[in-house]
């Protein structure tokens, strides 16, 4: 497993709390129009109120409401704990509430692709339901001839057949457009940085990451703006001995 070191921004800061509490069951529509939810961090938008006056808050507010549902999405995470959960055996299927991460390319560029379960499965229907989904976060090119990179969720409500594999659907919605990064870095219980992840790894004793830290980086008419968040996870597995 490849660790990471992280840089700091050259660029000026502006500390943005998320607050609130976060919200279990509903139309996916409804929540996604909410301004806030828990996090157990701060994001930081590296945004004028110059630039912000100027140019509208349309990118930044959807930004802010993207970090907003994935970390609503994590503080309701679902991982199996022990004695429930088994490492894995070679040819078993793997845990599929497992948390995994993991480097994919769209077009000419590299994103993270961020899968793991969640309560807070959001109804893409008038019916309320409740239950485990599988929660997974990709970027994908779309548009012609000028493309552009989107973040897009997928939200799978368990239990899924045996051969059950994630693909990526048209109808998934888009959470945030002019998408040029979106990086997910893992932390272990010594604050060591990861890449990528997978807690059905042997390497990871089958650990969950203690908290990740979010990269969004969104193009707009005069430039770029960067946004990041830091979660600690409200539960996670430790590393078998």
């Amino acid at each position: 497993m490849e660790q990471t070191t992280q840089t700091e921004s050259s660029e000026p800061e502006s500390n943005l709390p998320v607050s609130g509490p976060p919200v279990r069951v509903g139309s996916f529509f409804e929540k996604l129009g909410e301004s806030e939810s828990r996090s157990f961090g701060t994001f930081n938008g590296v945004i004028s109120r110059t630039e912000a006056i100027k140019n509208g808050m349309g990118g930044f507010e959807m930004a802010r409401t993207c970090l907003n549902r994935i970390s609503t999405d994590l503080n309701a995470i679902y991982i199996e704990q022990k004695p429930l959960y088994h490492p894995p055996d070679f040819d078993d299927p793997p845990d599929p509430y497992r948390v995994f991460g993991k480097e994919t390319f769209a077009g000419n560029k590299n994103f993270t692709q961020l899968r793991f379960a969640s309560t807070d499965h959001l109804s893409m229907t008038k019916n309320i339901e409740n239950g485990i989904a599988e929660i997974v976060y990709y970027v994908v090119e779309q548009g012609y001839p000028e493309s552009e990179f989107v973040l897009k969720r997928s939200d799978v409500l368990y239990p899924n057949d045996e051969d059950y594999e994630f693909e990526e659907k048209e109808s998934d919605p888009v959470l945030c457009e002019d998408i040029e990064e979106f990086t997910v870095i893992f932390f272990d219980n010594e604050e060591n940085e990861y890449e990528k992840w997978d807690s059905d790894s042997d390497f990871l004793k089958y650990a969950t990451p203690y908290a990740l830290k979010i990269k969004l980086k969104i193009k707009s008419n005069d430039g770029s703006y960067f946004f990041d968040t830091k979660i600690a996870l409200p539960v996670f597995r430790e590393a078998s001995e």
